[in-house]
C-alpha cells in the first residue's frame, strides 16, 4: 500500500533488478582487483564485463531448487558470461556479496531520506517566519500556561528535525562499509586489496574488522535513527491533531474539493493525513526493535538476522520516505487560524497572566509565598465564578496595597511574552 504513494526514486531501490545489479557490480570489482593483482587474466575481467548479466526470472527458478539465493544468482551470471565463470565470486563468501550490497542499498535510501528531512525543513522554516509573531495559547498538561506563537511551534521543529538531519548525516556514514574479508572475515582466500578496491569502486570504506558479516550495530544505528525521524514526524503529526480538534480548531488539514470525511457523518473533516502518519512512526520503531535484536548473532554469524533485513531494509526506508513526504505537504497546506488562536488565548479570560502578576508583586515586597496565596484566590474566582481576572485583581485591596492599577493592567500586556521571539528565531536559522 505505501509504496503506491511513496516517490519511484525509493521503491526503485529495492526492486530486485537494483539489488542483483550491485551484486554484479561488485563481483566484477573484485575480478578487476585479483586482475589488478594478477591473480587473474585481465583480459578475462574484460570479456567478464562485456557479458556479464542476469536473469531475474532465471534466478527465482534456480533458486526454488537450490534455495540459496546467491547460487542462484551466480548460476544465472555464469549464463552469461560462460567459461570466463569460474574467476567470477573467487575466495568470496555470500555476505561478502550480501552485506556490501545492502549497505550501498541503505546509503541510496539514505541519501533519499536525507533530501527529504531538507525539504521538509524548509517547508517548516516558511511556515514558521509566516505566523512568526502570530499569538497562540501555550499548553502544559494540555491545559492553558502563557502565550507563545505559532511561529515559535514551527521553529521549535525546524529545530529538531536539524538534529535529525545530522542523526540520519550520522546514521549514512555508520552504515557506508562493506566486507569482502570471505568465510569467517580472516582474508584467507582473499587479499584485504580486493576489499579496498571493492569497497572504494562501491563508494563505502572497508570494515576495520568483520567476521563472515558486517557486525549489526551498524544497522541498529541507522534503523534506529529512523525510528526517531518517523517519531518526530509522529509529534508534529500529535500537535496537529489537537489543534484540529473541534473545541481548539487553531489548525486543520487541508480539505480538498470533493473529499469525504466520513460514511455516516457528511459534515465531518477528519485528520486523517497526521493520523496516518501516527500509526506509520509505530510501525518504524517496531522495524528499529528488530535491527536490534540482530546484533547478537551466534559465533562469527548465523541467519537470523537475514530475514529480518528482507523485510525492513525496504519496508523502513519506503514508509520513512513516504511519511517525509506526506508531512511535507502537510505542513505546506497546513490552514491556520490565527482568529481561533486568539479566541482560546482570551478564553480563561486573563489567567494566563497569572505569573506576570506575581512576578510583579514579589518585585513590589511581597513575599513569594504571600503573592502565590493572593493570585492563586483571584485566579480560583476565574475557575469556580467565572470571574474577569484582571477585575479581580484591582478589587482585591490586598493586591493593590502592594501593585497600583497601571502595574496590575500592564501585567496583562500579551506583546511582553513575544519580546525574546526574535532571539529565539536567530538561534535556530541563523541571522
Amino acid at each position: 500500500m505505501i509504496e503506491r504513494y511513496s516517490r519511484p526514486e525509493m521503491t526503485r531501490i529495492w526492486e530486485p533488478e537494483n539489488r542483483y545489479a550491485k551484486w554484479l557490480e561488485i563481483e566484477i570489482y573484485a575480478c578487476e582487483a585479483h586482475a589488478e593483482m594478477g591473480r587473474i587474466p585481465k583480459e578475462a575481467v574484460a570479456r567478464i564485463r562485456a557479458k556479464a548479466s542476469f536473469d531475474v526470472a532465471r534466478i527465482d527458478e534456480i533458486e526454488r531448487t537450490v534455495k540459496h539465493d546467491v547460487i542462484a544468482f551466480l548460476t544465472s551470471v555464469a549464463d552469461y558470461i560462460g567459461d570466463d565463470s569460474r574467476f567470477v565470486h573467487l575466495g568470496l563468501t555470500s555476505s561478502d556479496i550480501l552485506d556490501t550490497s545492502f549497505a550501498m542499498l541503505l546509503k541510496e535510501a539514505g541519501e533519499l531520506i536525507i533530501s527529504d528531512i531538507k525539504r521538509l525543513m524548509a517547508v517548516i522554516k516558511t511556515r514558521a517566519y509566516e505566523h512568526k509573531m502570530t499569538p497562540q495559547m501555550g499548553r502544559s498538561h494540555g491545559i492553558h500556561a502563557e502565550p507563545v506563537t505559532f511561529g515559535l511551534k514551527m521553529a521549535l521543529w525546524y529545530d529538531e528535525m536539524a538534529r535529525n538531519l545530522k542523526r540520519m548525516e550520522s546514521a549514512l556514514e555508520t552504515i557506508s562499509y562493506g566486507k569482502i574479508s570471505g568465510a569467517v572475515g580472516t582474508f584467507a582466500n582473499i587479499d584485504p586489496q580486493v576489499e579496498e578496491y571493492v569497497c572504494k569502486k562501491a563508494g563505502l570504506k572497508p570494515a576495520p574488522c568483520s567476521t563472515q558479516v558486517l557486525q549489526r550495530d551498524r544497522h541498529a544505528e541507522y534503523f534506529t535513527t529512523l525510528a526517531i525521524i518517523a517519531s518526530s514526524i509522529e509529534k508534529f503529526a500529535v500537535e496537529i491533531r489537537h489543534l484540529q480538534r473541534t473545541e481548539v480548531l487553531e489548525a486543520e488539514e487541508f480539505f480538498s474539493k470533493g473529499q469525504k470525511g466520513s460514511s455516516a457523518m457528511p459534515h465531518k473533516r477528519n485528520p486523517v493525513l497526521s493520523e496516518n502518519l501516527t500509526g506509520l512512526a509505530r510501525l518504524i520503531r517496531g522495524y528499529a526493535l528488530s535491527a536490534i535484536e540482530n546484533v547478537p548473532l551466534w559465533h562469527e554469524r548465523d541467519i537470523s538476522h537475514s530475514s529480518v533485513e528482507r523485510i525492513i531494509g525496504p519496508d523502513a526506508t519506503v514508509t520513512l520516505d513516504f511519511m517525509l513526504n506526506r508531512a511535507i505537504g502537510l505542513i505546506e497546506n497546513l490552514v491556520v487560524y490565527p482568529e481561533n488562536m486568539m479566541r482560546n488565548l482570551n478564553q480563561m479570560r486573563g489567567l494566563i497572566f497569572s505569573q506576570r502578576v506575581l512576578l510583579k508583586l514579589a518585585e513590589a515586597g511581597a513575599s513569594r509565598e504571600k503573592a502565590y496565596a493572593l493570585v492563586q484566590r483571584n485566579a480560583m474566582k476565574v475557575w469556580e465564578e467565572g470571574k474577569d481576572f484582571q477585575t479581580e485583581l484591582l478589587n482585591d485591596e490586598e493586591v493593590t496595597s502592594f501593585l497600583p492599577a497601571e502595574e496590575i493592567k500592564e501585567a496583562f500586556d500579551l506583546g511582553y511574552h513575544m519580546k525574546h521571539v526574535d532571539t529565539i528565531f536567530t538561534r535556530v536559522f541563523g541571522g
